[in-house]
């Protein structure tokens, strides 16, 4: 048998609850993923007590077990969890239910994420503890906590060595706030951004202003996948998954910011894996679901993805470019991390499937391939590519 999982898997429905702020949620986290593996299951038009497996990433804690006894299961037969990476695990925990099935280990697996800062914490502070162990003492009392300090070295190092300005950076924040406006989904919607509001806005830390940090959000959301065979019996078209990778380069996980290829988003070794496997390449993808912590990660996800050589990023980082209406490389069409919702990034690949299916509210005109990157600047990270009928 071929070692791929290209065109084995499709995706059958998708489901999200509505979105807050952190701390806003009215529902417990697990009663938020039960919610959202509900309306999947509606949407795919199969029973929730169908369900055989779940797939999920960074630790999340809604346990597989206790969300088939409350939705009544009959049977689990597969539990996955994809370690570490954060953001990074998306793509992958969808890859590991898509292995499940075609491998026969279950039938219909939910990848899902549920996440209530509100209710467990912020990703997006430092620490607040009067002692500090292991890699983070190493950094912390010297004023290195938040993430975002963490990946604005990266992205420094980055732009210094390929003369990269902040204009680029600018273009992915102000196209993903302009396709908010079409999503009433969206956090941010009703709340344009233009280029004043941007430049003006506080600095995070350098080079991220405010507008260029992911947002805090509370709520869930799931997919549910089938067999390829299965998914033509049901109500949505089949949206085939193509391809999907997971890992990271050589000692990419050197604690204390010690990797020796220091300014990446980790998948300069993944990209080549994930364009074999769909056999595709840069210039085949319609559409591009990118995971945006913060924006200088998407900067480099597309560097390494093949679509802009790093010295060119001034001219190909415009926002004309990532609109979904006239763009050659329509960008996180929903809304994405920024402006949409911090789902830690599942949304993103819940608006690849549906510019599949031609239901996004920011639809690329005939969309047959979408690709999503899950990370980055993480590890390991993750990516995944959806094709329609016509790439199977």
């Amino acid at each position: 048998m071929e070692h791929t999982l290209r065109g084995r898997v499709a995706v059958a429905g998708v489901g999200e609850t509505a979105y807050y702020k952190r701390g806003q949620a009215p529902d417990a986290e697990f009663k938020l993923a039960l919610d959202a593996v509900k309306t999947a299951c509606a949407n795919a038009g199969i029973d929730a007590r169908d369900v055989d497996g779940f797939a999920s990433y960074s630790n999340d804690r809604s346990d597989p077990s206790r969300l088939a006894a409350a939705l009544g299961c009959k049977e689990l037969r597969f539990a996955n969890m994809q370690w570490g990476g954060g953001g990074g695990g998306g793509s992958g925990a969808i890859a590991n239910a898509a292995a499940a099935i075609n491998s026969g280990l279950a039938e219909t697996v939910v990848v899902f994420r549920a996440l209530a800062q509100g209710q467990f914490g912020r990703f997006g502070q430092g620490p607040r503890r009067n002692t500090i162990a292991g890699d983070m003492a190493y950094s912390v009392p010297y004023g290195l906590m938040s993430p975002a300090q963490m990946f604005a070295m990266k992205v420094v190092r980055f732009m210094h060595d390929h003369g990269v300005e902040q204009n680029a950076l600018r273009a992915i924040s102000l196209a993903c706030y302009e396709h908010a406006q079409n999503n009433p989904r969206a956090v941010m919607y009703g709340r344009p951004l233009d280029e004043a509001t941007y430049d003006a806005s506080r600095w995070i830390v350098e080079p991220f202003h405010l507008y260029d940090c992911c947002m805090e959000n509370d709520g869930a959301a799931a997919m549910v996948l089938v067999s390829s065979e299965r998914a033509k019996d049901l109500p949505n078209p089949p949206c085939y998954l193509l391809g999907a990778v997971a890992g990271s380069h050589y000692r990419a996980g050197a604690s204390v910011h010690n990797t020796p290829d220091y300014a990446s988003s980790t998948f300069k070794t993944l990209a080549p894996r994930l364009y074999a496997m769909s056999g595709l390449q840069p210039e085949d993808v319609d559409v591009l679901q990118s995971y945006e912590n913060f924006t200088g990660g998407v900067l480099m996800s597309i560097v390494e993805h093949g679509f802009c050589a790093p010295e060119a990023c001034n001219e190909f980082f415009t926002k004309d470019r990532f609109l979904a209406a006239g763009g050659d490389l329509p960008l996180n069409t929903s809304g994405g991390n920024l402006a949409e919702c911090y789902m830690h990034g599942l949304g993103l690949n819940i608006e690849g499937v549906r510019q599949i299916w031609g239901q996004s509210t920011s639809q690329v005109a005939d969309a047959e391939v979408s690709m999503v990157i899950s990370g980055p600047m993480v590890t390991p990270v993750s990516a995944c590519v959806f094709g329609s009928e016509a790439t199977r």
